[in-house]
């Protein structure tokens, strides 16, 4: 990393930052932080998705500065490196759920097919992010990154099954 720019550098923190956020998303909306109230729980949810979503903007705006022709490649799904396929399968998947996280009252979804649609969407967004982060050399290493992205995992894959089997949360 020594060779490349500021810019680069700045986007890909921007990533490690968004993996960590993705921690705290499925601890939140299944309420498995202790102290925290539902109500509370549901705007730190909503606070840090936006966080989640600037960091995923921050993130890509940088790869395009310093390559613009990699991005356009990964953005279309025809880079050579799957990391960038699985990368941009979650950046969609953050922006369809925030988008939709945004104008669901508007649209009057139903509250249940919310839940489900919002759920599936965080799925693919975990899975994606975790096998992007996993086959990509970057900033992190190798180690904390796989520790992390297990977290990730284990956290999401808890949440949901609580959420599932939760009459609370329907």
């Amino acid at each position: 990393m020594a060779w490349r720019d500021p810019v680069y550098i700045i986007a890909c923190f921007a990533g490690i930052g968004a993996l960590c956020l993705l921690l705290f998303q499925p601890l939140l909306a299944a309420e498995m932080i202790p102290g925290l109230s539902r109500p509370m729980a549901r705007t730190v949810h909503h606070w840090i998705g936006a966080g989640l979503v600037l960091c995923v903007i921050a993130h890509v705006a940088g790869l395009w500065i310093t390559s613009p022709p990699d991005v356009v490649d990964a953005l279309l799904l025809r880079s050579p490196t799957p990391f960038s396929v699985w990368g941009v399968i979650a950046m969609w998947a953050v922006f369809i759920s925030a988008f939709l996280a945004a104008v669901r009252m508007r649209l009057r979804i139903r509250p249940r097919l919310w839940r489900l649609v919002h759920k599936v969407l965080a799925v693919v967004i975990v899975a994606g992010t975790v096998f992007h982060a996993l086959l990509i050399e970057g900033l992190m290493e190798t180690v904390s990154k796989a520790g992390l992205c297990l977290l990730v995992l284990i956290a999401t894959l808890r949440a949901v099954a609580r959420l599932s089997g939760s009459r609370a949360h329907r």
